[in-house]
């Protein structure tokens, strides 16, 4: 696996929520929660790819647990594309069907309130996508190796 930060994003209607890794990809930390219908959405987003300068971007994939493609996963499709056609940094799109309900778990249990904090679900979400994807990475890097 390439050294180097990893960036994910958690593509929703009204939030999307960002996690970036270290360098080595080890940790994924939560960056920030963006508002999807910012008329300066493209110029944050350059902002955060412009600072953290990762090798790889991941986009959750939104799928029903039964695995059926709905309106959101389209949504995060053309997200992922638009971000693929503007910047030169790959794009993967990562199964994201239980990070938002993982994110609601592990900040109730850590006694966020859900309803207090829909920006840190989005953070949370986003970290898990990344964490997700690092996990097949580095599985992926480790057959390589075998």
């Amino acid at each position: 696996m390439i050294r180097g930060r990893r960036i994910s994003f958690d593509f929703g209607d009204t939030r999307i929520g960002v996690a970036v890794s270290d360098p080595d990809s080890i940790l994924a930390t939560p960056v920030t929660t963006l508002a999807t219908k910012s008329v300066d959405l493209w110029d944050q987003i350059f902002q955060l790819l412009a600072e953290y300068e990762p090798v790889e971007i991941f986009v959750g994939k939104p799928i029903h647990l039964a695995g059926h493609e709905n309106d959101s996963t389209k949504k995060s499709e053309l997200f992922a594309r638009e971000i693929n056609a503007r910047f030169d940094i790959g794009v993967t799109m990562i199964d994201e069907r239980l990070s938002t309900v993982s994110a609601q778990r592990k900040l109730k249990e850590a006694g966020i309130s859900s309803r207090d904090s829909k920006s840190a679900i989005d953070e949370a979400s986003a970290v898990g996508i990344l964490e997700l994807a690092l996990e097949m990475a580095k599985a992926r890097a480790k057959r390589g190796n075998s």
